[in-house]
């Protein structure tokens, strides 16, 4: 079987954000299976192609919106509103569908298309959609836009977060409805697009990219370590609420490390936090930490930075939300979602891992059974898409 993984983004390095992993650990289960894949998509600026000799690119683009200039924010917008579509998948008309269609009929013997995520779908859905597909939901777009409505620091940010919630809604369950088969990264998502029961959907289990295996003994700089994207309006809520709801509920002696971006002038309100900015390498960071804090409050799809927690065995405590779409909680993680009953649990899990109450623990099994049930899933998706 010959399927077309069509994206916004094509793989360009090493796998670092959550939707590189996502759509890595996809690729290889796909490839597992024994089916040949050929990404199609465009690429970041400048970069090198992960995979070149099974990659149709379509160009250079750069779709962030947080560094993006007013004037081109405004240029999206327009196009958005002058096409129909989302914003998202305004920034991906920077060709006609002639053009599209044309880089897409070069591609040969194609049995079928994986749709990831709805930008690329959502630009140019009549070609993509044309043959059978499995339709990939990372999240659940339309209520991750409808949240960061209700956070709008504006009335002009509210309003177009609103008109973007509303679009997305459609489109989502348009080609969920048109899939053969829809793959969610949680149990939760699949009712909002309207494909809960099992003989149209599944949620997908991931994994993170392997990575040489610890055998020495880690060095513990910081008590409490969180890690992410902080620019993403869903982990930003995340984190505002760690340091106004949880911070203050804390004793003073204990220390926190948050690595990752954040937004332009995020102000540094507690003296017992660190802010690191980007690391160069995330499990080396998260391998200095005694406790990782997972604080999602809102959002959908899996927290790529929760399954690599699990996958290096490392203690934890999280909130109901960041534990989505995880069927078997490892041993050594607590669950809590109240902010000072978070900070209590915090508190006692430092407490137990500097006295050696509790430690890490070998995270190789969550990981086979992650896979385990991933290559399971697929396979009933390909399965379905295939007419058996």
């Amino acid at each position: 079987m010959h399927l077309v993984f069509a994206s916004s983004l094509v793989p360009c390095g090493a796998p670092e954000s959550g939707f590189d992993i996502a759509n890595h650990a996809v690729v290889g289960a796909l490839r597992r299976a024994g089916v040949k894949v050929t990404h199609f998509g465009f690429k970041w600026p400048g970069v090198e192609l992960a995979d070149p000799d099974n990659t149709v690119c379509l160009g250079e683009i750069d779709p962030k919106t947080d560094t993006a200039s007013t004037k081109q924010k405004l240029l999206w917008l327009a196009k958005a509103i002058a096409n129909g579509t989302t914003f998202s998948s305004a920034k991906l008309k920077v060709m006609d569908d002639q053009a599209l269609r044309a880089a897409y009929e070069k591609i040969e013997n194609v049995d079928g298309v994986v749709l990831n995520g709805v930008p690329l779908a959502g630009a140019f859905e009549k070609t993509l959609t044309a043959k059978p597909f499995i339709f990939i939901a990372h999240n659940v777009e339309h209520i991750s836009a409808q949240a960061n409505a209700k956070a709008a620091s504006s009335v002009i940010e509210k309003l177009m977060f609103q008109r973007e919630a509303k679009h997305l809604e459609k489109l989502e369950k348009r080609l969920a409805k048109k899939a053969q088969f829809v793959l969610t990264f949680a149990d939760e998502d699949r009712a909002p697009l309207g494909v809960d029961g099992d003989e149209r959907s599944l949620c997908l289990p991931l994994v993170t990219p392997k990575t040489e295996s610890y055998k020495d003994g880690r060095i513990k700089a910081f008590d409490i370590g969180m890690i992410g994207t902080w620019t993403w309006a869903p982990n930003r809520i995340g984190l505002e609420w760690m340091l106004q709801e949880v911070m203050p509920h804390l004793p003073d002696g204990i220390t926190i490390a948050i690595a990752g971006k954040l937004p332009k002038g995020f102000p540094r309100r507690d003296k017992r936090v660190q802010f690191l900015g980007r690391v160069l390498n995330a499990k080396d960071f998260l391998r200095q930490c005694r406790v990782i804090a997972l604080t999602s409050r809102e959002g959908t799809g899996v927290q790529l930075k929760t399954i690599e927690t699990f996958e290096m065995g490392l203690p934890a405590v999280a909130t109901h939300s960041s534990i989505r779409a995880i069927a078997n909680l490892p041993s050594n993680v607590r669950v809590a979602d109240t902010g000072k009953e978070f900070a209590r649990t915090l508190a006692d899990h430092v407490l137990d891992v500097r006295t050696n109450v509790i430690g890490d623990i070998d995270g190789s099994t969550f990981r086979s059974s992650q896979i385990e049930r991933m290559d399971e899933i697929l396979q009933t998706a390909l399965n379905k898409m295939s007419g058996k």
